[in-house]
């Protein structure tokens, strides 16, 4: 017996029926038609893997067969251990305050006159040589622990110096 469209009453092609009661007509597509949800499984560190969620596969997350590695945890919903909690910290001792640091004698030539900007030398030195290695600047603040605002000034400070 030939299996037919639920919709149209053509007959579906075996391999179709298998999987589908209804035709490729577009009517019939769009009459019947559902969208998957896809669920994506951590199986090891390098990649995830997809899987369409349907009934076995949620039996399959229930019962922990899929290991996220990453999170140590079973399934989609196993809790991770509790963090331990941490002793309360001391309150701190009135200090004096410190006397300020003497800064460093200016250097000579055009480059002293135009002062730098609020970082330190070694963010600016990290910041020009990730630039020249052509990464982006938000890649860069990410990398130093600085705004993407201040990686752009950087550069356009040591470009307006003549550095970069």
């Amino acid at each position: 017996m030939m299996t037919r469209c639920i919709t149209c009453g053509t007959e579906l092609h075996p391999e179709r029926a298998k999987k589908y009661n209804y035709c490729m007509a577009p009517e019939c597509q769009e009459k019947n038609a559902r969208p998957l949800t896809v669920v994506a499984i951590g199986m090891n560190k390098a990649a995830d893997e997809f899987m369409i969620l349907d009934e076995d596969t949620r039996e399959d997350l229930a019962s922990g067969k899929y290991r996220d590695q990453r999170r140590g945890s079973f399934g989609t919903s196993a809790s991770a251990p509790p963090k331990p909690v941490p002793p309360p910290k001391q309150p701190k001792q009135p200090t004096q305050p410190r006397p300020p640091r003497p800064r460093p004698a200016a250097r000579r030539g055009p480059a002293a006159t135009q002062p730098r900007g609020p970082w330190t030398r070694s963010q600016e030195k990290l910041a020009l040589l990730y630039n020249e290695q052509g990464r982006r600047p938000d890649e860069i603040a990410q990398k130093l622990g600085i705004s993407s605002y201040l990686v752009t000034q950087i550069i356009l400070s040591a470009k307006n110096r003549g550095k970069n």
